[in-house]
């Protein structure tokens, strides 16, 4: 697919993606108390894949858009990347919103480790030290929910914090399939035969104590899924006018509008902690986006200076 250089319109795109993938963690929250989180997985898959065919078809790619040359990579993407939701859905029931999104962050940043034992990546001392400063970030938000004084401790957040974090190395580890997948697979479809492999794996979930939705429940699950279809379709867009390094940092709105949703909808004061572990964060994921921009810029000056044979 060409790229068309339309900076303004692919930051517009990306925000819109974070807009959309913080309402649709938002409706996942509001019924999370009764709802089972492989039950909500079912849900937000299921009911993205309508979206994902109707954007294929307006965009006249169904044909090509869901070959699979590599369908074992696409179950193995698949399979960790429906456990980091499901994982990321459960520390939503137990977590505030701006703690379970600054937690998540360390994804990316985990990416860089991961990318470099799994796919031979070469990762310097400035990108390792900027990793180092993410976790640390991270460290400081989960240090208050394990809390040693039993009085003062709240067991369901402290198990809260270990599920989100375990569900970002999950989601850094499918970002590591999905890196493999891009080789060979046209980007429509990773993101449909991920969520058909995920409505899938989530029925796995049905002993576990599926429940009969509400009419409100079943509503916002629906909304859910049809807002991550939305929002992926808006993400994949919007790297298509303008350069990956550009786009990502818009990710981090996020964590403003998680704290304003937090506070305004569920009554979620942020801590200084999670403040300040998320600011640290925030800063190393920046920084490493600018590495890989220099980087990138560096490789580009180099094979241009190269005589041609």
């Amino acid at each position: 697919m060409t790229t068309i250089q339309d900076p303004l319109r692919g930051i517009a795109l990306k925000i819109s993606s974070v807009c959309v993938f913080v309402a649709m963690a938002s409706l996942i929250k509001v019924t999370a108390d009764e709802i089972p989180p492989g039950q909500a997985v079912f849900f937000r898959s299921l009911f993205a894949i309508p979206v994902i065919l109707a954007w294929l078809v307006f965009k006249h790619d169904l044909a090509h858009g869901l070959e699979a040359k590599n369908p074992m990579g696409h179950f193995w993407r698949g399979l960790i990347g429906t456990i980091a939701m499901g994982l990321g859905f459960a520390g939503l029931g137990l977590l505030p919103l701006p703690e379970v999104t600054a937690i998540g962050y360390a994804a990316p940043i985990l990416v860089v480790v991961f990318a470099a034992m799994f796919l031979g990546e070469d990762v310097r001392l400035f990108r390792l030290s900027m990793v180092a400063i993410g976790m640390g970030g991270v460290l400081i938000v989960l240090t208050p929910r394990f809390n040693v004084d039993p009085e003062t401790a709240d067991a369901a957040q402290a198990l809260g914090a270990m599920i989100v974090l375990l569900g970002a190395v999950c989601a850094a580890l499918a970002q590591v399939f999905v890196r493999k997948l891009v080789r060979v697979e046209r980007t429509a479809a990773i993101v449909f035969w991920f969520s058909v492999t995920a409505t899938g794996l989530s029925l796995l979930t049905l002993p576990w104590g599926w429940v009969w939705p509400s009419a409100g429940q079943a509503a916002m699950l629906v909304a859910a899924g049809l807002l991550g279809g939305v929002g992926q379709i808006l993400l994949t867009s919007s790297y298509r006018y303008a350069d990956a390094s550009l786009i990502a940092p818009f990710e981090y709105t996020s964590m403003l509008l998680a704290i304003g949703v937090g506070y305004f909808i569920f009554a979620e004061v942020p801590t200084v902690s999670m403040l300040s572990g998320a600011t640290l964060i925030v800063i190393a994921g920046i920084l490493i986006i600018w590495r890989e921009r220099q980087l990138g810029l560096e490789r580009g000056a180099r094979k241009a200076g190269t005589p041609q044979p």
